[in-house]
């Protein structure tokens, strides 16, 4: 197996963007890839696309040869992937996998999401087909009520509080601010996280991540081959993909995610490292007790303790395990199929220097864990800076 590289990344902002359809969005980070890569079209040998429901937000099936011919890659192979939230971050380890086996040395890897073309509950209703739909869906959950019944059964399991909830909202928030792509570029206090309407007990609106619109885009290609395109690739250290039940009732403990700790433990073996060798984290914080969780789950911290582990502040941008200093999904924004590859360029960000105010001060070794539905995928990514 070939050692792959990034070389280029590209994003639009993340917004509600009533003037802008979805083609539009990919191709703006489309095209914005390919210039950070210093390519053209005719060099990208397979284009794949992370998208979750185009077909059901913007009315358009057919998406991969839709855009990619839009972006002026014309014969080669387009496919779309679809994984729920975790669509981008799949297309992304697929394309390292084709590259890594030699099927093709240059990949371009695509998510975009239009959300906003829909009213608040059609949105709703779209995301939870994620689900299981002939049983937890039928009888009217919807995702914040399913992470609403995990939050509060890690509560009743290790006395997790409100207030650490709340800490993982505040400090997102803290992060955006400083993101000039993000959603909500907004500082709470932890009063008024706390505070905050209800939406699915104990999820508050600062618990929840947003309705939006978005792209991202990265281009893969063999590690020998970097130079070509850049002086400053990030190699992928570790990648993997695993899977659990969709229903939270078919899950033996649903304060935990099962996939993600395969997932992280393979890329942990694959770039012979540990937790502890990470330096920073972007973390799928779809709402709060996810992020408490995945530190849990990623071993940043010790099962139980991912609720004071938020509130001491160490995932703050100057503390010991740097969580979402691009804002998160909570901040940044959430356009599902974007999403995953979206935290692979906030990694390059921090990699190549590039992150402006919120650039960290150890940055060499970062780690993207994408999630989809209530954990039924997850994607665990590790970059370096390359030596």
């Amino acid at each position: 197996m070939r050692k792959v590289a990034v070389v280029g990344a590209g994003k639009t902002p993340f917004g509600a963007f009533a003037g802008r359809d979805l083609r539009s969005l990919a191709v703006e980070a489309g095209e914005k890839c390919l210039a950070n890569a210093h390519t053209q079209p005719g060099q990208i040998e397979a284009f794949y696309l992370g998208n979750f429901a185009g077909p059901s937000f913007a009315g358009q099936n057919h998406l991969a040869p839709y855009i990619s011919t839009a972006l002026g890659m014309r014969g080669i192979p387009a496919t779309r992937f679809e994984a729920a939230c975790a669509s981008s971050g799949s297309a992304f380890f697929h394309a390292v996998s084709s590259v890594a086996a030699g099927l093709y040395d240059t990949v371009m890897v695509l998510g975009v999401e239009k959300m906003t073309s829909q009213p608040t509950g059609r949105v709703t209703e779209i995301l939870a087909a994620a689900g299981d739909c002939s049983g937890e869906i039928a009888a009217g959950s919807t995702f914040p009520s399913l992470f609403g019944m995990i939050a509060r059964r890690h509560m009743h399991d290790f006395g997790t509080t409100r207030e650490q909830l709340a800490a993982v909202a505040v400090k997102n928030h803290e992060n955006g601010l400083l993101n000039p792509d993000a959603h909500m570029r907004k500082a709470i206090t932890i009063e008024q996280a706390m505070n905050a309407r209800p939406i699915a007990e104990p999820l508050g609106l600062y618990d929840c991540s947003l309705i939006s619109d978005g792209a991202a885009a990265v281009i893969v290609t063999a590690a020998d081959n970097a130079s070509e395109y850049t002086d400053k690739p990030a190699t992928v250290l570790g990648i993997a993909q695993a899977s659990d039940f969709l229903a939270l009732d078919e899950k033996e403990d649903i304060t935990t995610f099962p996939a993600v700790r395969a997932a992280s433990r393979k890329a942990y073996a694959m770039a012979g490292m540990r937790p502890a060798d990470i330096e920073f984290a972007e973390i799928h914080d779809c709402f709060t007790i996810a992020e408490i969780i995945a530190t849990e789950d990623l071993g940043f911290t010790v099962r139980g303790n991912g609720g004071p582990f938020a509130r001491s502040g160490a995932t703050r941008r100057g503390g010991e395990k740097p969580v979402n200093a691009s804002g998160g999904l909570k901040s940044k924004g959430h356009p599902v199929g974007a999403t995953g590859v979206a935290q692979i360029c906030d990694l390059m960000q921090q990699i190549r220097c590039e992150a402006g105010p919120r650039q960290l001060a150890r940055h060499a070794v970062g780690l993207a864990q994408n999630l989809g539905g209530s954990g039924a995928t997850c994607v665990v990514t590790i970059l370096g800076a390359a030596r």
